[in-house]
């Protein structure tokens, strides 16, 4: 992904709202299950990574970026962009 794909998804992610939220369980199994289904849906999602998560967020968010096979787009603070094309029906035209 180029740079000037990151700025135009970061330009459309600081919009939004956080759809994911990781908290106390961590990264598990229902949490990578919904990221999945909001990515498929939306392709471009804001995780949030809650207080009281065992995991530090850029680790947590890496690692449901990883597990989910998005790309990982911006971690600022507690929250963090992914990004994963949908290969059927794409919403988002990339420059």
């Amino acid at each position: 992904m180029t740079g000037k794909q990151k700025r135009y998804l970061r330009s459309i992610g600081s919009t939004i709202e956080p759809i994911v939220q990781i908290g106390k369980g961590g990264v598990a199994q229902p949490v990578i299950e919904s990221a999945k289904d909001a990515l498929l849906a939306r392709e471009l999602i804001k995780v949030r990574v809650l207080q009281n998560s065992p995991e530090e967020p850029p680790i947590a968010i890496a690692f449901l970026a990883e597990s989910t096979g998005a790309e990982l787009v911006q971690v600022i603070g507690r929250n963090g962009l992914l990004y994963k094309r949908n290969q059927e029906k794409p919403k988002l035209e990339l420059p």
